[in-house]
């Protein structure tokens, strides 16, 4: 033992004199004479660079090696040289930064149908003309329905390429079939967490709908290539995919944004609730590899639209349509006017008055929508005061004027010919700043305004918005009304 230890010593001596930059711990621990717990062998650490011809030499168990590592070595080996070494507060930045960024900017939302999947049922028509009805839910593993394999068989096989190069083993149940669900998306409130979500900024009197647009049956081992968006331009504004209760594993649901974020949704045949889940139509879609079962899905297409000027779910009556000639017959040649009898919460100050056609209700929409089919072009226009706002312009309130400018003194009235004019009223400075907005007045616009003698004084009913505006230091409101304008030729 003795014998082992001197030649270690001497050679941890040479080496600390041959270079004094060597660590003091290290000639400590070797000047001991103790072995290293650790029975493997570890090399010896030396100052000299020089290859030894001689052969290999004995290592240095008595000296430990340690590297500072700062960076995992992946990242060390991607990174540039002139890269700054990150930090951990930057680290904790960027993630701040994309859950924000996540937040903001929503491309994918999903959830659950609370519906027991016994009760769900899907009817389709195979090729030899066939109904056949298919009941949920399905595990292949255990009992494979007959109807299970005769979807599969009229099913047609998608042809675009996966990632790896290979044919995609996807399928998709030909359109040109009659395929329908008892699943109702109207009977659930999927199409308005789509909207919180997805539409937030959606205008009034815009609403979702969706189409069928196809079912996807993905084969243990197949996998559905990415679908891109040039595939899907209809005009859609989001697509809607629900996961039907046929037990699967894998088939994994990628989506992707137009940045290049992702998204990765687990999916699953759920045993109690179906899954569902919806997504821009700017995003790109692909489904994982299945690794056991079947995965069917149904997918719909989301359409935005509004059911206001152009497009009305209603008609008016013909009763009321039979009013308007004898009106329109003794005003040809002027600009009529019926003041709109809701209330619409809008701000004037920031929306035009035309923003309000698609959220039209009640008789405003009946009356608006049947001077449209009369061939005229009824417009809205923000009124106050016998005053009339243009088409483009909005109600603007300017300031009074700078509170850097001193007010006259109000001195007492005086009786002769030295007395000065008594201040204006309120309502004439308003007034100056309602013309100084654009209004102009309802004669000079030759707008005349119908109403109903017969009525009285506040009887009939007036839809009111109101502008804040400053007076006098005070903050006051002014009330303003909606004119429905038509010329009759």
């Amino acid at each position: 033992m003795y014998a082992t230890s001197t030649p270690l010593y001497h050679s941890a001596h040479s080496a600390h004199s041959a270079h004094p930059h060597h660590s003091p711990h290290s000639a400590r621990a070797a000047s001991d004479g103790r072995r290293s717990p650790n029975p493997m062998p570890m090399p010896m650490m030396t100052g000299s660079r020089t290859p030894n011809l001689t052969g290999s030499r004995s290592p240095n168990l008595s000296t430990f090696e340690v590297e500072h590592v700062s960076r995992p070595p992946s990242a060390m080996a991607n990174r540039s040289p002139h890269e700054p070494t990150l930090d951990p507060e930057f680290i904790y930045r960027e993630n701040v930064s994309r859950l924000i960024g996540a937040k903001t900017r929503p491309f994918s939302v999903s959830g659950r149908i609370p519906l027991d999947p016994s009760h769900l049922v899907l009817f389709f028509r195979s090729k030899s003309g066939v109904t056949h009805s298919l009941d949920f839910p399905v595990d292949i593993d255990y009992s494979s329905p007959p109807a299970l394999d005769v979807l599969i068989a009229a099913c047609k096989r998608h042809q675009g390429p996966s990632s790896d190069g290979h044919l995609s083993e996807s399928l998709y149940y030909p359109p040109n079939l009659p395929l329908t669900a008892s699943l109702e998306i109207a009977n659930h409130p999927i199409l308005d967490a789509i909207r919180n979500t997805l539409f937030p900024t959606l205008p009034i009197g815009h609403y979702l709908t969706v189409r069928r647009d196809r079912v996807d049956v993905i084969l243990t081992g197949g996998r559905l290539a990415p679908q891109p968006r040039a595939q899907r331009a209809d005009g859609r504004a989001a697509t809607l995919s629900v996961t039907l209760p046929v037990r699967f594993r894998g088939g994994s649901l990628l989506i992707r944004d137009g940045e290049g974020n992702q998204e990765r949704l687990d999916t699953a045949a759920p045993t109690s609730d179906l899954e569902w889940t919806a997504w821009l139509a700017a995003c790109d879609v692909e489904v994982e590899a299945v690794t056991q079962g079947c995965r069917v899905s149904i997918s719909y297409a989301v359409f935005a639209k509004s059911f206001g000027a152009a497009d009305p779910l209603f008609a008016p009556s013909q009763p009321f349509l039979d009013l308007l000639p004898p009106v329109l017959q003794m005003s040809r040649g002027r600009r009529i006017a019926f003041l709109l009898a809701h209330d619409y919460d809008v701000d004037p100050s920031v929306l035009l008055a035309e923003s309000l056609v698609p959220s039209l209700r009640g008789g405003d929409s009946m009356l608006y929508h049947a001077l449209k089919l009369y061939k005229l072009q009824p417009v809205l226009h923000w009124t106050a005061g016998g005053y009339l706002w243009p088409v483009d312009r909005t109600v603007e309130i300017f300031d009074e004027a700078p509170s850097g400018s001193i007010p006259p003194m109000q001195m007492p009235s005086m009786i002769g010919a030295y007395s000065s004019p008594p201040p204006p009223a309120p309502v004439e400075g308003l007034r100056a700043r309602v013309e100084a907005s654009g209004a102009v007045l309802l004669a000079d616009a030759e707008v005349t305004l119908l109403t109903d003698w017969r009525a009285p004084e506040g009887g009939a009913p007036v839809g009111k918005a109101r502008v804040h505006f400053v007076a006098e230091g005070m903050l006051e409101k002014l009330v303003v009304n909606v004119l429905l304008v038509a010329f009759v030729l």
